[in-house]
């Protein structure tokens, strides 16, 4: 360590240090920009003509987009909040596969219920879908809802 100080200075001790600082903040850029490059995640067959995606995965963070619970083959809305409960939760879960994840990974979901006395019906449903702890939840009584829908979930998962 003498003969490099002598023969290269304090310089060199500085110029490495200073090498390994922009090489470390070059790689930090690097992930910051792979942590915020967008990609629309929609379900395939999508015929919805809506101006917004399924989901938008942003680095290894989904955003799901507000889901109704209609029933796939009528269109129209379920006979019991049951149901409706199980085609909204089904309807999230199908879009968290499209982008490689499950509803474990989910970490905050929001309900939107035109009813709140509908609690313990979309609880009995929704308890269901996950194997692990259940993610952060907001329940909100709303009004009435598109399509007179009962429920509207969206929702914040992070690939685990």
């Amino acid at each position: 360590m003498r003969i490099i100080r002598r023969r290269f200075g304090v310089g060199f001790v500085l110029g490495v240090g200073l090498s390994m600082v922009v090489a470390a903040s070059i790689a930090g850029v690097r992930a910051a920009q792979d942590s915020t490059v967008r990609r629309a995640v929609n379900l395939p067959g999508r015929t919805v003509a809506a101006p917004f995606s399924d989901a938008i995965l942003v680095g290894e963070t989904l955003y799901l987009a507000g889901r109704l619970g209609m029933d796939p083959d009528t269109g129209g809305l379920p006979d019991t909040a049951a149901e409706e409960a199980r085609n909204v939760l089904d309807s999230v879960q199908a879009v968290l596969a499209e982008a490689g994840m499950t509803m474990d990974d989910l970490v905050q979901v929001q309900v939107f219920c035109s009813d709140v006395s509908l609690f313990g019906d979309f609880n009995e449903v929704y308890t269901t879908y996950f194997s692990q702890d259940p993610p952060a939840r907001a329940f909100v009584g709303s009004g009435s809802l598109l399509r007179g829908a009962r429920f509207e979930v969206l929702g914040i998962a992070v690939r685990g």
